[in-house]
């Protein structure tokens, strides 16, 4: 196992800056989050640590890329933030998340309370779910693992067709495995920050995807023609589980973070942190480091504490729905749905700490 060690020096330049405008904007923030980003350059935090690389198959290993610090993340002229205008976060769902419509229904609103908390100061709104047919995206059955896949650049066109007035960005969310291209096997997700608008699958995050058992293959011989989305109708989905619904929150806030201009992460071990495989996007915790906790507060213009606080309580409601509303259900609800958040518990433990040092 390899660390990926900066000096204490390094870690506070990527984070603080030299240029006195970008130390001056520091210096005015509150001396409680200064005092908890400030720990990206203690070498005795227990909360931010370095990054650990497991194999030559990690991400930084295999695909090198130059560090971005704030200042690089501030001065970039091709970076999109929110404006008074456009404040709001949609998102779009391809297919259905669960199997069944409460499931699905649940699902989606757990992810966008979720996006609340995490990107906390901006509004989350959910589009009316759509089956694949109406994006008229190509499709396969992939060569390796006999799954349905849909095409990730023709959603990305799609998606940036159905855009808002008010939108900062656009993302769609799919239990269906993507493709970029004919060449590639399989992406987890795929974005265009000039447009705003990303697609993300959580198919490889079900516990039996990699699985010989796997139920989601498909025969090809199903296939009638290019046009036909019927073998849709009845697609395998994964069951809905604590660990799932934490690789999805992990995912959507990771790539949402991109359409922000955060890059991938190399200073501390962060969720902004690229991924090769599962087990490395596991490794990834929930949380940013300071240097991209600063870069999306600058962005987005959050109180850390109201943002952490938003977490504590989107991981303790147990529901979908705002804590303390109560959400008329039809007879068809045969059961209320908690929230699936065992796999939250040492998150929330974490953010719990990261407060004591705030307040």
């Amino acid at each position: 196992m390899q660390t990926v060690q900066h000096s204490e020096q390094t870690l506070k330049t990527a984070l603080i800056s030299k240029n006195p405008a970008l130390v001056s904007q520091y210096e005015k923030l509150d001396d409680g989050e200064r005092r908890l980003l400030n720990k990206a350059f203690k070498p005795d935090s227990d909360l931010f640590g370095p990054i650990t690389l497991h194999s030559e198959s990690d991400w930084i290993i295999s695909h090198p890329e130059a560090p971005q610090d704030f200042e690089e993340f501030f001065s970039d002229p091709s970076r999109k933030a929110p404006s008074p205008e456009k404040r709001s976060i949609y998102i779009q769902c391809i297919g259905s998340l669960g199997n069944t419509r409460i499931i699905s229904e649940e699902y989606i609103k757990w992810l966008k309370g979720y996006c609340e908390a995490f990107f906390y100061g901006l509004t989350v709104k959910l589009l009316e779910p759509v089956p694949v047919s109406v994006t008229r995206c190509s499709f396969r059955v992939n060569d390796n693992t006999q799954n349905l896949q849909i095409h990730a650049g023709h959603i990305l066109r799609f998606l940036k067709k159905k855009k808002p007035r008010d939108a900062f960005c656009i993302v769609g969310i799919t239990m269906i495995d993507l493709y970029p291209r004919d060449s590639w096997n399989f992406v987890f997700g795929q974005a265009s920050l000039t447009d705003g608008v990303g697609i993300f699958s959580f198919a490889r995050y079900g516990s039996d995807f990699y699985s010989s058992h796997y139920e989601g293959k498909v025969n090809k011989l199903q296939i009638v023609s290019s046009s036909d989305y019927s073998i849709f109708d009845n697609y395998y989905i994964p069951e809905v589980t604590s660990i799932l619904l934490l690789r999805s929150c992990k995912t959507l806030t990771h790539e949402i973070g991109h359409i922000f201009g955060l890059r991938h992460c190399q200073w501390l071990a962060c969720l902004m942190q690229g991924s090769n495989h599962l087990e490395e996007a596991d490794r990834r915790p929930l949380n940013l480091c300071p240097i991209c906790l600063r870069k999306l507060q600058c962005a987005v213009g959050f109180n850390i504490i109201d943002r952490y606080q938003a977490l504590v309580r989107w991981i303790d409601d147990e529901s979908a729905d705002s804590p303390g509303v109560r959400r008329e259900r039809s007879r068809e609800d045969h059961v209320t749905l908690p929230k699936p958040v065992e796999a939250f518990k040492e998150w929330k433990e974490w953010i719990i700490r990261c407060l004591a040092v705030v307040q």
